[in-house]
């Protein structure tokens, strides 16, 4: 079964009750027992949101919040073996815990969820570099970027381009990719921070994982944004995915867009691509499954997870 009947057939599910198994249907009996489930869960643009909104929310009445989303988490996990967990940015800014904890308590329970990696979101600078640094160690786990270049800033060697993870057997390579910061960060605030074209940084980094390192899936954590109308040509999601290859799924940010489920786009090989990015505020949860046959071919399906 092709990727996009697969995601078409098993993504309707967008509620906790509706989080069993997707049905392995192109894959034979016979080889069954050797096919690897890679579970990717992931969030972006939460904005500090700690608690649910209120009852009284006129769009997102009892939704959201941290307590809800890591008892998902934990059942997914007791239920699934190979998990990561990831956040494409803008973990900061959005309510008062951030005006007055600056970071400790979002990188605090992100630790606690047992976050794997992260990427920066351009809100992520709203405390400059120095900041960020000076939280970074409440973080129990990683940030990546490949475009951002932070070499004469308090972030280098802190950030790296890429992490690699190897679940079940499989290897899957994770890489960041940010957005402009000129005109929309204060340049007090990034200070040094060099940014880099994304495409061609993204070209790069997916010939070293996949090629070189012989990753079977390669993910890039973007937040460069899904799409833009108003400039179709602005580097987004979607631009990404059509003129790369070697990437197997983009998880997004900045934009605040909420897919029901990842959108399919095709690279520059033909190959089909991922992506998908569950709104913002915390009140989604992604999902994606991944497949891997004896042979390492991919089978995927995805879907929101209303929290």
């Amino acid at each position: 079964m092709k990727r996009r009947d697969f995601l078409k057939n098993t993504a309707a599910s967008t509620t906790l009750l509706g989080l069993g198994s997707l049905p392995l249907e192109s894959f034979s009996v016979t080889n069954i027992s050797s096919v690897k489930k890679i579970t990717i869960l992931h969030t972006n643009d939460v904005h500090s949101h700690i608690d649910p909104f209120p009852a009284t929310d006129p769009k997102n009445p009892n939704q959201g919040g941290v307590a809800r989303r890591a008892a998902i988490i934990e059942q997914i996990r007791r239920e699934e073996e190979n998990v990561l967990l990831l956040d494409a940015g803008d973990i900061f800014q959005g309510t008062p815990y951030f005006n007055y904890y600056g970071g400790e308590l979002e990188f605090k329970l992100m630790s606690m969820m047992k976050y794997d990696l992260a990427t920066l979101g351009n809100h992520d600078f709203d405390n400059g570099v120095d900041g960020f640094y000076a939280q970074l160690h409440h973080a129990n786990f990683d940030f990546v970027s490949a475009n951002y270049d932070f070499k004469n800033t308090v972030l280098n060697g802190h950030i790296k381009p890429y992490k690699v993870f190897k679940k079940g057997g499989v290897k899957i390579g994770v890489f960041g990719l940010g957005v402009q910061l000129d005109g929309l960060v204060d340049k007090k605030l990034y200070k040094e921070t060099i940014y880099n074209e994304p495409i061609e940084i993204a070209q790069d980094m997916s010939r070293i994982l996949k090629n070189d390192l012989k990753c079977d899936l390669v993910i890039c954590l973007s937040h460069l944004g899904f799409h833009y109308k108003e400039n179709p040509e602005r580097v987004s999601d979607l631009i990404l995915a059509r003129k790369t290859k070697n990437i197997d799924l983009i998880i997004g940010g900045h934009t605040h867009t909420f897919l029901e489920k990842p959108v399919i786009e095709k690279n520059l090989d033909g190959q089909e691509v991922l992506i998908n990015q569950v709104g913002c505020y915390g009140i989604n949860l992604g999902r994606i499954d991944f497949y891997l046959d004896e042979k390492k071919n991919i089978t995927s399906g995805g879907r929101r997870i209303i929290i």
